[in-house]
């Protein structure tokens, strides 16, 4: 698994899709997370600006990110 750290309180879920280039730009992020490709902490998420926070984790395609 994979490690992200945060510069703030929190990253928005496209934005960290693009910070870890599983996508090209925001639009194919956005595409990824409405066609329920993504999970949060286990669950599939829909929510393109979900604040992601320390201890969360991100999974796509088989590859998880933890937010630290």
């Amino acid at each position: 698994m994979q490690k992200f750290k945060i510069k703030g309180d929190y990253i928005q879920l496209n934005q960290l899709l693009k910070a870890m280039a599983w996508c090209a730009n925001g639009a194919e992020a956005n595409i990824l997370i409405d066609g329920g490709l993504v999970k949060v902490n286990a669950t599939t998420e829909y929510r393109k600006r979900n604040k992601l926070v320390v201890g969360d984790c991100v999974e796509h395609k088989g590859k998880r990110v933890e937010i630290e």
